[in-house]
């Protein structure tokens, strides 16, 4: 699976984005897809994950309320979409995806498969 981030961009603390992830490769029916991100000189940061299959999801307290994922299975694309966004939230954005049987909302990195190559998003104040 191979997995193509874009959307990033420089916004104003308050605004919006929408970033996209679109999957390519092998067919799946069942996965977690997931968004993570990174700040300079800080680890990386689980933000939010989506069941493929059901569409339920789990957001990082940070991100609660602002940030919304959402899937096109026709499409193979996920959505984040954030609003209210603040400068602590400028980081490079990563997709990632674990395919097969998946059971619960996956929050470490380690536990995903397969990566996107980052998008920057950057808030300014």
């Amino acid at each position: 699976v191979q997995l193509q981030a874009s959307g990033g961009g420089l916004a104003q603390a308050g605004g919006s984005l929408r970033l996209s992830c679109a999957a390519s490769g092998r067919t799946f029916s069942s996965a977690a897809m997931a968004w993570f991100r990174q700040a300079p000189g800080k680890d990386r940061e689980f933000v939010g994950t989506i069941m493929w299959s059901a569409g339920s999801t789990v957001y990082a307290d940070s991100v609660k309320g602002r940030f919304t994922m959402s899937r096109d299975k026709a499409k193979k694309t996920v959505y984040l979409q954030m609003n209210s966004l603040n400068p602590d939230d400028t980081a490079v954005y990563y997709c990632a995806a674990r395919v097969g049987f998946v059971y619960r909302a996956y929050r470490q990195s380690n536990e995903y498969d397969h990566w996107g190559q980052g998008t920057q998003v950057t808030v300014s104040s």
